[in-house]
């Protein structure tokens, strides 16, 4: 049985004061299919609840008027300890003012701000794409990160960083298919990604845990981890015996609002606690399954 997670227990959330689908930009999105703002507020609040009373803490952020997918907390940027985020460089424009108050929010917060790219210029990066995991930043890239990110994070930080090249549309983010459980355990959905990366995984994720179709497109990876606790926006009975086998107890919450955009308890709460000691590399070096 692998060790807890290092990290996982303090996020940062943004309100769904103006959650509303405008655009389409993933599969799952439709504007004819517009989420209830009372539904909405409730499932969201029962989240944040639901992290405070596994241990863990919340910071809010006020969701700008202007930016729909914003309560999509984890691609804000991706932030570690102590003290340094990389702000996500959003791939489609109309998420990209989102930019401006994540800046002005990790600025004021004592973090260190770098980028990729910005206002569509350099490559982009969606923190989504990002976890920490054993010893090594694991980047998922194509749909919404581009690759020439990867090398730009290995060099700013100094760390390994492990790519893994995601090929489909339904699993447009890593963290829709990649899950970290503890330090040797992960939900994963091999056919998000190419051939190379799923022999890739294995030298990645010593003990998988590998999703069914159904569990995948049910947002299943899409979880957290606070100490012993597990958020799930759904877990069928099998998952449910290997997550308790392992020590975690289970809670499923209903995020149903947040999927007609695409994303659930994962896409809406942004670590602020990486650590990447483990994956110090002088100068930083990017793998790369080809």
């Amino acid at each position: 049985m692998g060790q807890p997670l290092a990290w996982g227990r303090r996020y940062l959330m943004v309100r769904p004061d103006h959650f509303r689908i405008d655009y389409v930009i993933n599969p799952y999105m439709s504007t004819q299919d517009q989420p209830d703002p009372d539904r909405t507020m409730a499932q969201w609040e029962s989240l944040r609840q639901a992290i405070v009373e596994a241990g863990g803490a919340v910071e809010v952020l006020a969701q700008r008027p202007d930016s729909p997918d914003m309560v999509y907390a984890m691609n804000l940027g991706l932030a570690i300890a102590p003290g340094k985020v990389m702000l996500s460089h959003m791939r489609f424009e109309p998420r990209r003012a989102e930019s401006i108050d994540a800046a002005a929010w990790f600025a004021a917060n004592g973090f260190d701000v770098a980028r990729t790219g910005m206002d569509g210029v350099g490559p982009t990066f969606e923190s989504g794409d990002a976890f920490v995991f054993g010893d090594s930043l694991v980047v998922g890239y194509g749909p919404r990160t581009d690759v020439e990110a990867l090398k730009h994070l290995a060099t700013e930080w100094g760390v390994r960083v492990r790519g893994l090249h995601i090929a489909h549309e339904g699993m447009y983010h890593l963290d829709l298919p990649f899950c970290p459980v503890d330090s040797t355990h992960a939900m994963i959905y091999p056919p998000a990604f190419d051939e190379p990366s799923r022999a890739a995984l294995a030298g990645i994720v010593p003990d998988p845990i590998v999703l069914t179709d159904e569990e995948a497109f049910a947002f299943s990876g899409n979880s957290i981890v606070v100490n012993d606790t597990i958020l799930m926006p759904a877990c069928s009975p099998r998952l449910r015996d290997i997550l308790t086998g392992l020590g975690l107890r289970v809670v499923v919450l209903d995020l149903s609002e947040f999927h007609k955009g695409g994303g659930s308890i994962r896409c809406l709460t942004n670590p602020l606690d990486f650590e990447l000691s483990a994956a110090a590399v002088p100068g930083g070096e990017v793998l790369l399954s080809v």
